[in-house]
C-alpha cells in the first residue's frame, strides 16, 4: 500500500490521518513538487475515464484474437 505525506520539521507526516505502527520499515521517495499539484493523482490513475464499452464479453481473455486473429482462448 502507498501512503502520501509531507515532511514537517524533519519528520514525515502522513496525509489523511493515516498512521503506521512503530517500527514499521518504510521506503521514502521525494516527489517532484512541480510534477504534481497538491492532491492531484498521476495521469495513469485517470485511464479508466478513457475506457469505452465494446460489447465484447471476452475481450480481456481473447484480445489477441480480436487484435491479431490468433485462436480464441477457452
Amino acid at each position: 500500500m502507498t501512503y502520501r505525506g509531507h515532511v514537517r520539521n524533519g519528520v514525515v507526516v502522513l496525509d489523511n490521518g493515516s498512521s503506521l505502527a512503530d517500527g514499521t520499515v518504510v521506503k521514502v521517495e521525494p516527489l517532484d513538487a512541480g510534477a504534481l499539484a497538491a492532491g492531484e493523482l498521476p495521469p495513469l490513475f485517470h485511464i479508466g475515464e478513457r475506457a469505452k464499452k465494446t460489447g465484447i464479453p471476452d475481450l480481456a481473455r481473447n484480445h489477441d484474437h480480436y487484435l491479431y486473429g490468433h485462436p480464441k482462448a477457452d
